[in-house]
């Protein structure tokens, strides 16, 4: 029932005294009337404008002033929250607002309103540097955004009325840019509405199928939470900690994250239940936690200290996973009151609102030194696109979500490569990856993952991990995956080409290394300061000895040196792996005639003879080394063709279907566009030999898309 206001006889509405009642306890007289002013201008200024359902503009901004409100928010915030549409939408201009509000008010409109005018999905200059000045706003005082947020989160309570289309795109907005600044900042109560909201709005018969199961399980599991809830507190209590529990069942949107993240059908989340305990300080929350673990089994993995360590934005609880009674595990969360409040409430919780008066709480002082980021982003940014892309990377500070191609979430750091993906997908996955499907557009392995990707990775059973792939990858588990291979790789493979070499050296000489005594190697090796012959043939295979040279003096210190036989080539299996190379210039593969150089630090680099950059190699005639193909080898080996095509949809996919069938992978892939016409494909293909290629390039030449296809000459 509306209310006569006793200085206009304007009609008060309802939700306005609900309002001014909630401010009451904390905000003086003088204040109320401030706001009840600001009620009185926003309803003149927006009069006559109705929002899609058909309702009375001016009760949006009213719904917005009333979530700040509830978070605790000052008299300034509620009365900006009021007005924050006016500069854009209405007559006022921010003058107006100053001259009877204040400066403060005037501004946090201002900013609301640079904001408003941005929309995620555009990359045009103009909105990116409405964007950069509303951030630069936000800086000065942070309840820019607060506002900003409490305004989409009524957008999003009244999506329904908009449509079908509309709804789909501010609800992917939502999820991908507000709710992460709600989580930047903290908002923990808000970040999980928006996200629920937005998976309804996004898929919505997803979500009620989702809410509906949920509700039958929390109608099932009620007598399960307060059996729980009662043994919780029956164990407290003995142990003399008081405290509040706080029974749950986690959200769709939660429930639906977990089913794709582990790819599970709904019956098999177990882990629904979830527990709070609010107690008094942080000695009481330790001794909470060694309670509960004393009363349920606790779950290997699941503890979590965000107390010792807060997350970036300034979060703290215990975090606990066990075995419940009824044998499925359940969750508790462990904190003190003001963790509690600031786990929902984030850095609205604080009375920090601009940067020279943080009062030294956690998520305000997290809060503050992103905002700081932020300016020296500006500072630093070419222009203001720029500073929009490296703000949204600071909207992720810590991961990004993509997928695998059956729907798997899987969380990366920032700045991870596919190469990252690979081997967070599992070790062998990464260990044999040649490129990848970054949303069905062939990508390479060094590229970074974006939010939100589906990563599709190529392997070959002949790839493995090269020391060049240490310059990108960022995770730890990739770094130690790719290092150990290569340590243990490499050592085997020199150990064992050394071994070949030197051996080909000798019996050239009319001997070998079983001809010899072990005393006379040990002596040679002790003159070399070896401690182990392994280490020689290391050494031999890594070209930085020359196995004629070695043979030579190992047999003069036997006695045993003898006319020298014409050597044999050395036969390549193809297993040699980093120790013996094929020259990228030329790639040879087998069914060509090749020759093999020594050089120091790489082991032999195999070339084709026909190769231009063999002119250098022929002034060192003492490092060649004849090599041949071995006949029995069926590994896969680079080459690399040119095949140039007519610029039409669908061309590229046309070509690398072509490939795959004739059981070729694609390690590498450039699209250099000739003209408006065509275009020249650089592709380095897998085949096993001559003929493979020769296969390939004939199937592709009779596509009608195909102009011509030749392999590159070294």
């Amino acid at each position: 029932m509306a209310t006569p206001s006793p200085q206009t006889g304007t009609e008060i509405p309802k939700q306005v005294l609900h309002l001014e009642r909630s401010l009451k306890q904390r905000v003086h007289r003088k204040g109320l009337s401030e706001i009840r002013q600001a009620y009185l201008l926003g309803e003149k200024a927006h009069r006559g404008q109705t929002r899609n359902s058909g309702e009375a503009y001016i009760f949006h901004p009213i719904a917005v002033a009333q979530i700040l409100a509830d978070f605790g928010l000052d008299k300034d915030t509620v009365i900006a929250a009021i007005l924050h549409d006016t500069i854009e939408d209405t007559e006022l201009s921010k003058d107006d607002i100053t001259n009877q509000f204040g400066e403060v008010v005037a501004d946090l409109v201002d900013g609301v309103t640079k904001l408003d005018k941005f929309h995620f999905a555009s990359r045009t200059e103009a909105t990116a540097e409405s964007f950069r000045k509303m951030m630069l706003a936000m800086s000065r005082d942070i309840r820019v955004i607060l506002i900003k947020l409490a305004d989409r989160l009524h957008n999003m309570r009244t999506l329904g009325s908009m449509r079908r289309e509309k709804q789909r795109r501010i609800a992917t907005e939502t999820m991908h840019i507000y709710a992460p600044i709600a989580q930047r900042l903290g908002m923990d109560s808000i970040r999980r509405e928006l996200q629920d909201l937005s998976f309804r709005a996004r898929h919505p018969m997803r979500y009620r199928i989702i809410t509906g199961l949920v509700n039958q399980a929390e109608g099932r599991n009620q007598e399960r939470l307060i059996n729980i809830n009662q043994a919780l507190n029956i164990r407290l209590k003995s142990a003399r900690i008081k405290c509040q529990i706080e029974g749950r069942v986690k959200t769709p949107y939660s429930v639906y994250q977990k089913m794709k993240k582990r790819t599970l059908a709904f019956r098999d989340i177990l882990d629904l239940l979830g527990f709070r305990i609010i107690v008094k300080s942080v000695p009481h929350c330790y001794m909470a936690l060694g309670v509960v673990h004393n009363l349920y089994k606790p779950r290997p993995d699941r503890f979590k200290d965000y107390i010792a360590l807060p997350k970036a934005n300034g979060y703290q609880s215990l975090h606990t996973g066990l075995f419940g009674p009824y044998g499925d595990p359940i969750e508790i969360q462990i904190r003190t009151q003001d963790m509690a409040v600031v786990a929902d409430q984030g850095i609205a919780a604080h009375w920090a609102y601009k940067l020279d008066q943080n009062d030294g709480g956690t998520t305000a002082a997290r809060a503050s030194e992103w905002l700081r980021r932020l300016l020296d982003i500006q500072a630093q940014a070419g222009n203001s696109q720029e500073f929009l892309e490296n703000v949204k990377v600071e909207l992720f500070p810590d991961e990004v979500y993509v997928f695998t191609p059956r729907g798997k979430i899987i969380r990366m750091p920032r700045n991870a490569t596919v190469l990252d993906f690979a081997y967070a997908v599992h070790t062998d996955v990464g260990n044999h990856s040649v490129q990848s499907w970054v949303d069905k557009n062939l990508t390479p392995l060094r590229q970074r993952v974006n939010n939100g990707e589906t990563i599709d990775i190529i392997t070959a059973k002949s790839a493995e991990p090269r020391a060049s792939w240490l310059d990108y990858v960022v995770t730890g588990k990739a770094r130690t995956a790719i290092r150990h291979h290569l340590k243990n790789l490499k050592h085997e493979e020199a150990v064992q080409v050394g071994h070949r070499m030197l051996d080909r050296a000798l019996v050239a000489r009319k001997s070998s290394l079983d001809h010899l005594s072990e005393q006379a190697v040990s002596a040679f090796l002790k003159d070399l300061n070896f401690s182990r012959l392994e280490e020689l043939l290391t050494d031999i295979a890594l070209g930085n000895r020359m196995p004629s040279m070695v043979a030579r003096q190992l047999l003069n210190k036997t006695g045993d040196e003898d006319l020298v036989q014409p050597l044999e080539a050395l036969l390549l299996t193809g297993d040699e792996g980093h120790v013996i190379s094929y020259a990228k210039c030329c790639h040879p593969i087998p069914g060509d005639k090749i020759v093999g150089y020594i050089t120091a630090g790489k082991g032999i680099v195999v070339h084709r003879v026909s190769c231009r950059n063999l002119k250098e190699f022929r002034k060192v005639p003492d490092r060649r080394i004849d090599v041949e193909w071995d006949e029995d080898d069926h590994h896969h080996f680079s080459v690399e063709t040119r095949v140039e095509v007519h610029n039409q949809p669908g061309v590229l996919a046309q070509v690398a279907s072509i490939i795959s069938e004739l059981d070729t992978n694609i390690e590498h892939l450039e699209n250099i566009e000739r003209d408006g016409n065509t275009s020249m494909l650089v592709i380095t293909l897998q085949v096993s030999n001559r003929q493979h290629l020769a296969r390939v390039i004939r199937r592709l030449r009779h596509k009608k898309v195909v102009i011509s296809v030749h392999r590159s000459i070294g």
